[in-house]
């Protein structure tokens, strides 16, 4: 598999061979997650799927940054604890990213828990003399480091004439960041150099290389962490260790509302719990997968009703193959065998989702091809059924489960609609074809039978 690489500016090849550590930064808990959150989030979803599907070995971790000024802002503006605001949008994260079918991080490392690993490693920087304590706290020397805009491109010359003035001026140079902010207001932590909290730069170093190691595969996060977020977190990590951090910098392009970055100024800002609620997570997953992970990509109603159709195209082909009991066959293996390298080729080329939704949509136009020219027969679907089956749970789609006992009613309500007909009282099988319309029912007609498709409930669809 090759993944493009922000550092080299170049695709590299992740070694699979072995398990695979992946470092996702996670989100600042004091607002809601929004899509472009869940789009960062569920493009490492696929990624992992996609290698544990070939039985690759991941090791996931993902932190929350629960000590933050913005936290702290959001607290005192709401007469509340810093710990109160970061535990109750944790809470919320959750509820978004598993409504999202977003497969849970081997650990979930909060800033808080790891105080003592941040001091330790700020105490090896201030050791190599690469760190350096001011009245305000500790800052980081970024003269020290040579390669300092290796991530970014930047040029550390440009950087400085470009600067401005910060308020600190105790500070050796304006790009030097801080690693330990003195403080005595709420949440603050004992350190050799004073009470205060930690940079926001140095917790991802010490969570990372803590569960991960000093080198480990996979650092991500979106494209507007590269800097100076990850510029910094590399600068520290390779002065601590002095050695390389991550093999490979993935970075995921930003979501933008109607051509417009989002931002709260513009009230524009999609949360989401709110596209949930009105779109359904396959909706939103296939409008996250639509373009290349790495390009930005506009969230747009057009965009979504778009993928609201394709996602009734997968359903019906879903409900086709489980109805499927004729004894045609059209010997497909080699077409669907075909469609499910196509599937692989894409997703191993920088993990190309667009290409790969390609063939997932090529292996269900095909099926429901024929099962129009009534020509899907029952050896045929299981064969379909098995790479359909393993598609979704890569894309991390989800047909919503019917029980055997809702799936006979909707079969017996069928049967007297067809004896209604057949007797010619159409006016009893045309409230039957209501009150299954009620139930999301949608009947499709073939010579000889009527097979049925449980339609997902989308509330934005009746808007």
């Amino acid at each position: 598999m090759k993944l493009q690489d922000t550092l080299l500016n170049s695709e590299q090849e992740l070694d699979i061979s072995k398990k695979v550590k992946i470092y996702l930064c996670g989100v600042t808990v004091y607002d809601e997650s929004h899509i472009g959150h869940a789009r960062t989030i569920i493009v490492f979803d696929v990624l992992r799927k996609y290698l544990e599907s070939k039985n690759v070995e991941i090791e996931f971790i993902q932190n929350f940054t629960d000590v933050d000024d913005k936290i702290i802002n959001r607290a005192n503006s709401e007469n509340t604890t810093a710990e109160e605001i970061s535990t109750k949008y944790i809470e919320n994260y959750f509820k978004d990213f598993d409504g999202l079918n977003v497969k849970r991080a081997t650990n979930y490392p909060k800033a808080t828990e790891h105080i003592e690993d941040i001091v330790k490693f700020i105490e090896k920087l201030i050791e190599k003399q690469i760190a350096y304590t001011t009245k305000n706290g500790v800052y980081f020397a970024v003269s020290k480091f040579s390669e300092y805009g290796k991530l970014s491109k930047k040029k550390i010359d440009e950087l400085q004439s470009g600067a401005r003035i910060e308020v600190d001026e105790a500070k050796k140079d304006p790009l030097d960041f801080a690693m330990w902010k003195f403080s005595d207001k709420e949440p603050v932590w004992d350190s050799p150099w004073g009470k205060g909290r930690p940079g926001w730069h140095i917790e991802c170093s010490a969570m990372s290389i803590k569960y991960l190691g000093e080198n480990f595969d996979i650092h991500g996060g979106g494209r507007d962490l590269i800097f100076p977020h990850h510029e910094n977190e590399i600068a520290q990590s390779e002065s601590c260790t002095g050695t390389q951090f991550a093999k490979i910098w993935m970075h995921v392009g930003m979501v933008t509302i109607n051509g417009e970055k989002m931002s709260k100024s513009l009230g524009n800002i999609k949360s989401i719990k709110h596209v949930l609620e009105n779109w359904g997570p396959n909706i939103i997953r296939l409008f996250c997968l639509s373009g290349h992970y790495s390009k930005p990509i506009d969230y747009s109603e057009e965009l979504l009703k778009e993928n609201l159709t394709k996602w009734r195209q997968i359903e019906t082909c879903y409900y086709e193959l489980i109805h499927a009991n004729s004894e045609n066959s059209e010997k497909i293996n080699s077409v669907i065998e075909k469609i499910g390298t196509d599937f692989d080729n894409a997703l191993n080329d920088d993990l190309n989702t667009h290409l790969a939704l390609s063939a997932f949509f090529q292996l269900v136009k095909e099926t429901n091809r024929l099962a129009a020219e009534e020509r899907l027969g029952r050896e045929d679907a299981q064969i379909i059924k098995k790479e359909f089956g393993r598609m979704l749970e890569i894309l991390g789609l989800q047909i919503p489960e019917m029980t055997e006992i809702e799936k006979q009613e909707i079969d017996d309500l069928i049967s007297s609609r067809e004896q209604f007909r057949k007797e010619k009282r159409f006016g009893d099988a045309d409230k039957i074809r209501d009150k299954l319309n009620e139930m999301n029912i949608e009947l499709i007609d073939h010579k000889g039978k009527t097979i049925w498709v449980k339609k997902e409930c989308i509330k934005a669809e009746n808007k």
